[in-house]
């Protein structure tokens, strides 16, 4: 199989579990979960470089999910790629389990950070992404975010400190949904124009459809040759992959 077929399949067992672990554990943010799993399935295929055998290799990538809200979709991932047994997904949101509502790295290989409240994931991420450049290492920071938590200053502030240490080992990819919390994201308050206001803050920006393989594929590929860091505007559709 090639590796675009690779992801779908990946994408799609994924997704399945996602809807099976917040099913049994009735929690809850199954469209945000949904709505990144392409996302996840391409960067953890192609782009980051980490071990399920050796997470805790110090040569290892760094990925931090900054809407910690879909949890769930990390969660299948990692179980899907190896980082632990698939059988653990099943105590997702019960009591006294390691996989909570929100993503936390106790006890879970494969997550580097516990988040949850907004806002906060670029500026971690960009602190890993200073300290690997003074250390003149080739590793490299992903974060996901989502839409909605771009309406807090503290992502435009990382934004700025991003440009301004010139971080090209840096990637942040945003699921464009268009929906947060109770209402869209343009009645909440409006990003438009999103690319631009990152173009202005230094950024290197690239659009594309967030559910797209083939797209994505070729842009992670060719972000590596990046001299400031990058921003992946991904449009998504909340929910994909399930019928409303």
């Amino acid at each position: 199989m090639d590796q675009i077929t690779d992801t779908v399949l990946l994408a799609r067992n994924i997704r399945l579990d996602i809807v099976r672990m917040i099913n049994k554990g009735s929690s809850s943010h199954v469209g945000s979960a949904l709505s990144c799993t392409d996302l996840l399935a391409c960067l953890y295929s192609d782009y980051l470089n980490i071990d399920p055998n050796n997470p805790e290799d110090p040569s290892r990538d760094i990925f931090i999910l900054s809407k910690g809200h879909a949890g769930a979709a990390v969660y299948a991932t990692l179980a899907n790629l190896g980082f632990f047994a698939k059988e653990k997904l099943k105590s997702h949101y019960q009591n006294n389990s390691d996989l909570s509502g929100h993503v936390s790295h106790k006890n879970v290989p494969g997550v580097e950070f516990s988040t949850g409240s907004l806002g906060h994931g670029l500026s971690i991420g960009s602190g890993y992404a200073l300290g690997m450049k003074i250390q003149s290492s080739p590793r490299k920071v992903c974060v996901l975010l989502s839409d909605g938590e771009c309406d807090e200053g503290s992502v435009w502030e990382a934004a700025l400190f991003a440009a301004h240490h010139k971080l090209s080992n840096l990637l942040a990819v945003i699921d464009y949904n268009k929906i947060q919390s109770l209402d869209t994201v343009e009645n909440t308050l409006g990003l438009e124009p999103f690319l631009d206001k990152w173009i202005a803050f230094g950024w290197s920006v690239v659009e594309t459809d967030g559910h797209d393989h083939d797209q994505l594929l070729k842009i992670l590929n060719e972000i590596n040759n990046a001299e400031k860091p990058t921003c992946l505007i991904a449009h998504t559709t909340k929910g994909k992959g399930v019928s409303f």
